[in-house]
């Protein structure tokens, strides 16, 4: 119940439901003769947030803090196992393989499935519990992905109960201890799960994908012009501060007790 209350109160903090309850309340206080100017008010935010949220300059100049902190691993030095972090998943079984992973989930896989490349005999660990009402869950969707693109059966290990970032690095500490691993994630994400892994007792290597802020020339307009790809930049880059303001909160209750701590 509390899983599910965090992520509907998160789900509402975002730009875009957030934005639409300021300007709906606007919309309200508007035919209330006594709150007119507040109404105004109200509106105003909305329509000018939902504006700036969604120019690339203003998207991609939230998101990019967040994804610079870690390069693109280079094959540095080698590894025994290629953590996958779940994401956005579906499941149908008539759809190409790859198509069931939604949002972010799919580079994620394809970048772990580059880095397992490089490190022969290495094992790829796919993490993700199922959403509700789902029979397959994010992992088993995400090594089916892998397998359809050329990972053997027996080098997948799916974990397939963990919920959120917190619980897969629990799970992903139980199955391989302190074994040397790449940790792949969202570049926007990666972060906040490095310290979820940290917590766990863990060292592992960073390796980003999905990087979504631009850098590179774009066309004016599509600077200059609102778009729902930028507004998603901004949600991301929302969504994680949201998170590690959370993660914040509740560091004394994830942390890992220290040698001579209860």
């Amino acid at each position: 119940m509390f899983f599910m209350l965090k992520k509907v109160a998160g789900g509402l903090l975002m730009p875009l439901p957030l934005l639409l309850i300021i300007t709906g309340t606007g919309l309200f206080l508007l035919w209330r003769n006594r709150w007119q100017q507040q109404g105004k008010i109200l509106i105003s935010v909305g329509w000018f947030g939902l504006l700036l949220l969604s120019l690339q300059p203003v998207a991609d100049g939230l998101l990019r803090p967040l994804e610079n902190h870690y390069p693109t691993w280079r094959n540095q030095q080698p590894v025994r196992y290629v953590v996958v972090l779940g994401g956005g998943y579906t499941w149908n079984p008539d759809w190409a393989p790859g198509s069931n992973l939604i949002n972010n989930s799919l580079p994620r896989v394809t970048e772990g499935i580059r880095l397992w490349r490089e490190n022969p005999g290495a094992k790829m660990i796919f993490t993700g519990a199922a959403a509700q009402h789902n029979a397959m869950s994010s992992a088993a969707v995400a090594a089916l992905v892998a397998k359809s693109l050329g990972v053997p059966a027996d080098a997948i290990i799916t974990l397939d109960k963990p919920r959120d970032t917190s619980q897969e690095a629990a799970a992903v500490a139980q199955t391989i201890g302190n074994a040397p691993f790449l940790l792949v994630t969202s570049a926007n994400h990666l972060p906040r799960a490095m310290q979820f892994f940290q917590q766990q007792g863990l060292t592992p290597l960073a390796a980003p994908a999905n990087q979504l802020a631009i850098d590179s020339p774009l066309n004016p307009w599509e600077r200059a012009l609102p778009s729902s790809l930028w507004l998603s930049h901004s949600e991301r880059a929302w969504y994680e501060i949201l998170g590690r303001l959370w993660q914040d909160f509740t560091a004394g209750d994830t942390a890992v007790p220290q040698p001579g701590q209860q």
